[in-house]
């Protein structure tokens, strides 16, 4: 599936994908639950680098992946190759994927808990099954150029970062350091401020009570 794809008919990597769901969900009795909780739940999978399009879906306690479908959606995800990479290969949390835009979801969010709930009963390794389905060649090659896109995407982003820290640097704008320094500062002007307030709040009162005071006499 990560190999490069638009070599790949999506057809194809919907197969890989059936092929693999269903090894997986068949032999282990206790998925049976949560596969019934998704039935007839359809995702679209958008892999947006590729512009690939697929569709997820279960019935009768299996998993189909289909490259057409002309039903009702209920979730769909959208993603980069490299995203996806994450989430199957770099075993990241979808949660997290989705909290910093890499993965997004949209839709019915409760099939979206469902769905998290199967995949994570099912603790699926990506690498190991498709090793086991289609053998030791295509499931290590798969894995290795997964990874690799995952090592691609932190090395451009650790680059982007500190291009971009370098870029603040030659315009002079202050770094973290100087900023917490700042901010401390501020936190520490803004209480010798209140702390003032405080004691013209008291002298105020305590003219108040003077000046009633020498009125009465």
């Amino acid at each position: 599936m990560f190999l490069p794809l638009r070599l790949i008919p999506v057809p194809v990597q919907c197969v890989v994908m059936t092929t693999v769901l269903e090894l997986v969900f068949s032999r282990d009795e206790s998925l049976k639950p949560c596969l019934a909780d998704m039935e007839g739940r359809v995702f679209r999978i958008h892999v947006r680098d590729t512009d690939a399009i697929m569709f997820l879906g279960f019935k009768r306690g299996k998993a189909w992946v289909h490259s057409n479908y002309n039903g009702d959606v209920d979730v769909r995800m959208n993603a980069t190759t490299a995203g996806f990479a994450r989430m199957c290969f770099g075993h990241e949390d979808p949660d997290d994927l989705v909290f910093q835009q890499v993965l997004k979801l949209s839709g019915d969010s409760d099939a979206m808990l469902r769905f998290k709930k199967l995949f994570a009963a099912a603790d699926l390794d990506w690498e190991r099954e498709l090793r086991a389905a289609f053998g030791d060649f295509f499931g290590t090659r798969v894995a290795k150029a997964a990874h690799a896109l995952v090592a691609a995407e932190q090395k451009l982003a650790e680059g982007s970062k500190q291009a971009l820290s370098n870029s603040l640097r030659g315009m002079d704008v202050p770094d973290s350091t100087r900023l917490q320094e700042w901010q401390a500062g501020v936190e520490h002007l803004s209480h010798q401020i209140s702390r003032t307030k405080g004691r013209m709040t008291r002298l105020e009162h305590k003219l108040e009570h003077l000046t009633e005071a020498v009125e009465k006499q």
